[in-house]
């Protein structure tokens, strides 16, 4: 079993039989620095001979490390942090492809929010990071928070250092994600991904819809065609979970107000995000007060929500009501 750091680099190599015979893989993350534990699924290398001792040379440290995954799981699922992005992370990003030189925000100003979710197998999953802006780090961790209370499920959530900044890989996996140092499909300024200020989730049930000159569409990724008609419940058919439609109420609670669900050409099922204006505002001001800011312009919003009468709490979830209010509201708090 091997425990590598964010950087890969190897810390320490642990051939345990009974951690192997569970074939366990798991993250922890303490102070900061992240570790890596890799699912063995090859035989043993050692001659008979040779194993035993070995075994039982090594059984306290197996032991050791399972308590350690133990304790650090159970504190994970206990009380899910936002960790800030230390060096050895930062510099892992950038040899990953997932930070660049000139970008919009520097690591300091970015935070990674963990969280516990239902996958589309109905079990809770504790494994969720998504990195976003640090201003933005307590609503993101309510907005999973409430997901996971809805029984909203959620495929799975990797930060995109596993895709190597490929963000077409990342949504054949059908993976939920945030930060990338990247352009706007088909374009060359920042995308709000570059400012770990946009969420993207579940891609493949919300996909990423163009539309060509020769009348066809395309779906990225291609898995995501299947999600064409947007209905969540069909007659003779079961209900689809993970579906966008559902949650977009959530999200704007929380500041993020627009969905890329309601663009025209190309249609953004999976986009969630803040204006670009007030993104680059927040990015030019220290961290602490820009979270000020940003839990100003939260509240702004859901006050100027609650004075709107055409939604009430036993509303919420109707996406027809939510944009009523973010059309009455967005003009109001979106301010330069």
């Amino acid at each position: 079993m091997v425990i590598e750091t964010a950087t890969g680099e190897e810390a320490i190599i642990l051939r345990c039989p009974t951690l192997k015979s569970f074939g366990l893989a798991a993250f922890s993350s303490y102070n900061g620095q992240f570790f890596r534990a890799a699912r063995s699924i090859r035989r043993d290398p050692f001659q008979k001979e040779q194993f035993m001792p070995s075994f039982f040379r090594l059984a306290p440290a197996c032991l050791m490390f399972t308590i350690l995954i133990a304790i650090t799981s159970h504190a994970r699922s206990a009380d899910k942090p936002i960790a800030a992005v230390d060096a050895n992370m930062c510099r892992a990003m950038q040899e990953l492809d997932v930070l660049h030189k000139n970008a919009a925000v520097s690591c300091a100003q970015l935070r990674i929010v963990y969280f516990s979710y239902l996958g589309f197998d109905g079990k809770v999953h504790d494994d969720g990071a998504v990195m976003v802006m640090a201003a933005l780090a307590d609503h993101v961790q309510a907005i999973f928070a409430t997901l996971l209370q809805r029984k909203f499920a959620i495929a799975g959530a990797q930060l995109m250092q596993h895709y190597r900044g490929d963000d077409l890989a990342a949504m054949r996996a059908n993976n939920t994600s945030a930060f990338n140092d990247r352009a706007v499909t088909n374009g060359s300024a920042p995308s709000l991904h570059a400012y770990g200020a946009a969420i993207d989730i579940n891609p493949i049930q919300n996909p990423f819809v163009e539309f060509e000159d020769a009348g066809k569409t395309r779906y990225s990724p291609a898995a995501g065609s299947k999600y064409a008609n947007r209905l969540v419940v069909r007659p003779g058919k079961a209900v689809r979970k993970g579906m966008a439609e559902d949650v977009v109420d959530v999200f704007a609670e929380n500041g993020f107000l627009i969905w890329g669900g309601d663009w025209d050409a190309p249609i953004d099922y999976q986009h969630f995000q803040i204006s670009r204006t007030l993104a680059k505002r927040l990015a030019a001001l220290p961290v602490a007060q820009a979270q000020v800011v940003f839990n100003d312009y939260v509240n702004s919003y859901r006050h100027c929500a609650a004075a709107t009468k055409s939604v009430t709490a036993s509303e919420s979830g109707n996406i027809v009501k939510t944009n009523t209010v973010k059309t009455k509201c967005m003009a109001a708090v979106d301010q330069p």
